[in-house]
């Protein structure tokens, strides 16, 4: 789960060596993959994570020690290489073009040896030099089950190491055989690809290497029989995810008010040393107010994806995927959609990519078309603004439970339920071309993840947050401010208008009536107004189709621009100007739950755009979930202004 700067990197044209790790989902491929490069792919225990090819370079020495270059190439989990679905389909392409890896190194889960031989038998005939890593043999070992490697690797007719991502020595032992590909032993006849030979091959090597399956994990077994309830264990998913949002308010708020006054003071020491006023302004309000202020939402950002790492690395995602079967099932979809739902957690854009893992064209298309309403990272900065202007932080729901946090969970689920019903429609309006595939979810034993995996597993979509904000945030924070500060307001149109030019807050705020962004604002806000957003919210509005976390900034210019010294206070007082809501409050309740309702639904991403044009290969599609999202919101907002209005 990452951000837009998350793409998969494309395999690069060098003279470099390059093995391909294959395997089947959730055995071990990016696991052993980082810990060759150092990459740091994203590790998680449900299929359909990698989506594409990944390709990184690992230090290898030649016998007499000189360094050889050489490239690893993570390609996504397959069970076989007759391909149902677009990620499967990037497998076999790269075994067969002319681009292709120089050898291949097949990962062997020992836990479910049986299914991934027949991959193995698969490979044999690409003709490419094979060497087998056995990963899991750790947690094979452990639930009783028991496999001589070296019967395993002549039965085979392929060299077999195991291989454990945190054991150096062995790390070390198969780096050394990328070396002498070349050397690699083959079988003399490959394995059969029919599915009676390939059976009777895999059993024929199972008992030559004196293989015993592993027994089920007692803990485990336990920790199921309620994880997987249909009754309990949903139960127990709603609860973790409401728990997680409460720990977001509770614990983050103290070192949100810390980034935000340390801001703050940067802002006013900017003013102060700063001789030129345009350019004090410039920096204090439009870098260190546009962009610190969105900034201050880190914290928030963190918390919920380190939550989410500890739930992916102890093997519980995987058990909500395989509940979330059952709601997706009446969504007329399948639970590989909700592995890809899951994704846009961070960010819609590996959720759109993570859709390749479907089978059918018309589920990923209905899929694609519905991701954008879950809630993806750029919307907590939003949201939590808004929540916090709303809902007092010591409110509390039956004297115990945080009110902000509830209302944020609310939110989530809003989206989540808004998808799913979307999916729903999708679905029956394509129709599903074919039976539905079974759903194969792979159930890892639970374990205590490290403390390098959750940090590495969170600093993906953090680090992802920080670009876009050093990058997209930066420039339209920028832009905007030029919008709101441009032209500048010459001392004879203050006089002329009657503003007195030693109230700062007065020029400033005429300034700012009479800018460019204002012009833009006033040409926007009769489309707004039934909503109760006025030519400033609007201007947010607009600003956050680059990037929704701008709509924060672009108000945090605004508010400044009226109060520099306590933005905050500005914001929520701030009132409606001439016309026939003047003097009104314009933050109001009803006001407040439309716009958190209007970002619910509307898609105001670029970025999310574009892949969805490049994934679906038109811009019909786009376009359609611009503007049924975009009517959606317009919607759903009127709704809960005039409900929230009929009940104040």
């Amino acid at each position: 789960m990452t951000c837009h700067d998350a793409a998969p990197e494309a395999p690069r044209e060098t003279g470099a060596r390059r093995f391909a790790l294959v395997g089947n989902p959730n055995a071990g491929k990016s696991t052993v993959f980082n810990a060759l490069t150092g990459m740091r792919a994203k590790v998680a225990n449900y299929p359909g994570v990698t989506v594409s090819r990944f390709v990184g370079a690992v230090a290898v020495h030649d016998a007499s020690g000189a360094p050889l270059d050489a490239e690893i190439e993570d390609l996504p989990g397959t069970y076989s290489l007759d391909p149902i679905s677009p990620d499967e389909q990037v497998v076999l392409e790269s075994l067969s073009d002319e681009n292709r890896a120089d050898a291949l190194i097949a990962v062997l889960d020992a836990t479910s040896m049986r299914r991934s031989l027949g991959l193995i038998a698969q490979l044999q005939r690409t003709g490419l030099p094979i060497l087998v890593a056995l990963t899991h043999a750790d947690e094979f070992l452990e639930r009783g089950g028991s496999v001589d490697v070296a019967a395993l690797s002549k039965a085979l007719g392929h060299r077999v190491l195991v291989v454990t991502a945190g054991n150096h020595r062995e790390l070390d032992a198969l780096k050394a055989q990328l070396a002498s590909e070349e050397d690699w032993p083959s079988p003399a006849v490959p394995a059969p690809t029919n599915p009676k030979g390939s059976a009777a091959w895999i059993d024929s090597v199972l008992k030559a290497a004196h293989y015993r399956a592993p027994g089920t994990h007692t803990r485990t077994r336990r920790i199921d029989a309620v994880l997987l309830h249909p009754l309990w264990g949903s139960l127990v998913f709603f609860a973790a995810m409401f728990a997680l949002f409460q720990l977001i308010f509770t614990v983050a708020a103290p070192i949100q008010g810390w980034i935000e006054e340390g801001f703050a003071l940067l802002g006013d020491i900017a003013r102060d040393r700063i001789g030129i006023e345009w350019l004090a302004g410039l920096v204090a309000d439009g870098l260190i107010g546009g962009v610190g202020g969105v900034l201050t939402f880190v914290p928030q950002i963190f918390l919920l994806f380190f939550a989410l790492a500890i739930l992916e690395a102890s093997g519980y995602m995987s058990r909500a995927a395989f509940l979330m079967d059952r709601v997706m099932a009446g969504a007329g979809l399948e639970g590989r959609a909700f592995v890809a739902m899951l994704s846009s957690l961070a960010c819609a854009i590996p959720g759109i990519m993570a859709t390749r893992s479907l089978p059918s064209a018309k589920d990923r298309l209905a899929t694609m078309l519905t991701i954008p309403l879950m809630t993806c990272s750029a919307r907590l900065p939003v949201y939590t603004m808004l929540i916090a202007m709303l809902i007092p932080a010591d409110a509390r729901l039956g004297g115990v439970i945080g009110a902000q946090g509830a209302a944020l969970f609310a939110l989530y689920l809003l989206g989540a339920c808004s998808a799913m019903a979307s999916a729903w429609v999708f679905s029956k309006i394509f129709g599903r071309g074919r039976a539905s595939l079974p759903f194969y979810m792979e159930m890892p034993t639970y374990r205590i993840p490290t403390l390098r995996e959750l940090v590495t597993n969170t600093w993906i979509p953090v680090k992802g947050f920080l670009t876009k904000v050093g990058r997209i945030i930066l420039v339209l924070t920028l832009v905007l401010w030029a919008l709101l500060n441009l032209p500048a307001t010459s001392d004879a149109q203050l006089a002329a208008a009657g503003i007195d030019q030693s109230d700062s807050a007065a020029v400033a705020t005429y300034q700012l009536e009479h800018s460019y962004g204002a012009g833009i604002g006033k040409a926007v806000q009769p489309v707004f107004e039934p909503l109760g957003f006025d030519w400033r919210v609007s201007v947010g509005v607009v600003a956050s189709l680059g990037a929704r976390e701008v709509f924060v900034s672009t108000l945090g210019q605004i508010a400044s621009a009226s109060d520099p010294e306590d933005p905050g206070d500005a914001l929520s007082s701030l009132t409606w100007g001439p016309g026939p809501h003047e003097g009104q409050l314009l933050f109001t309740p009803s006001t407040t739950v439309a716009l958190l309702v209007f970002f619910v639904f509307a898609l105001q991403c670029t970025s999310t755009i574009a892949a969805l044009r490049r994934e679906s290969g038109s811009w019909r599609w786009p376009t359609l979930a611009f503007c049924y999202m975009f009517a959606l919101a317009w919607v759903g907002a009127l709704i809960a202004k005039l409900a929230v209005g009929a009940l104040a």
